[in-house]
């Protein structure tokens, strides 16, 4: 009897384990997460409010290149649709024609394009990651294909000169366009870059940054 009075106890004094069950894909507007946001997940709502979300997201990102002052936005919330978007869209614009009729057009085709793209990112991130930079592969690679917004912006510039009679002058047009893209490209990364390096490397990890974009920006410049 006694025994049995103890084990009584014993299950009695044991801790207890208390849970929290939640219905998967049911909205619950009552948690709130860190951020002060809701914290649901999005299984339920409108397949039209996620997308329209998703291009907002993608929107703020492209504002945040154009002016760079806010720095942790493509680190927190990263996403390679942007830099997709971009590739495809340079792609498209500088592949030469295949026509026997312009056999003078030695432009880059579609695919060496996006090989220059994304080998060169995921090249500069590798460099990025072995001088002790603390963020992370894709991190990189969306801040480095997001930063392709002046680039593709020059590009446009340098797309409409073309329509008319090429002269001296219209060529420095294009000249200072790409440059400008150039150097905004190169800036906005090291903005959002700069801060992943040690202090004593921060030079090594700013030239193939600068080699990257410049590559890119030459084949827009050189593009007619």
């Amino acid at each position: 009897m006694d025994s049995k009075l103890d084990m009584f106890e014993d299950v009695n004094t044991s801790p207890s384990l208390e849970g929290d069950m939640s219905i998967p894909g049911k909205r619950t507007t009552t948690a709130t997460s860190a951020s002060g946001l809701p914290d649901y997940n999005t299984l339920d709502e409108p397949i039209r409010e996620t997308v329209l979300r998703d291009i907002r997201a993608v929107g703020i990102k492209f504002y945040h290149v154009l002016y760079p002052k806010e720095k942790s936005s493509l680190l927190r919330d990263w996403d390679l649709w942007g830099p997709l978007v971009l590739c495809t869209f340079m792609a498209t614009i500088l592949q030469g024609s295949s026509s026997a009729d312009n056999m003078s057009d030695n432009g880059p085709e579609f695919a060496q394009v996006f090989v220059i793209v994304w080998i060169g990112a995921a090249v500069v991130t590798l460099n990025s990651k072995l001088l002790g930079g603390n963020i992370s592969f894709f991190q990189s690679v969306c801040v480095l294909g997001y930063c392709l917004t002046p680039v593709a912006i020059s590009l446009i510039v340098c797309r409409v000169i073309l329509l008319a009679t090429q002269t001296r002058l219209l060529f420095f047009l294009r000249f200072v366009s790409t440059t400008m893209g150039f150097a905004w490209a190169t800036y906005a990364s090291f903005v959002f870059l700069g801060q992943s390096q040690p202090p004593h490397r921060k030079p090594l990890a700013v030239y193939p940054i600068f080699l990257f974009f410049f590559i890119i920006s030459w084949l827009v410049l050189s593009h007619n």
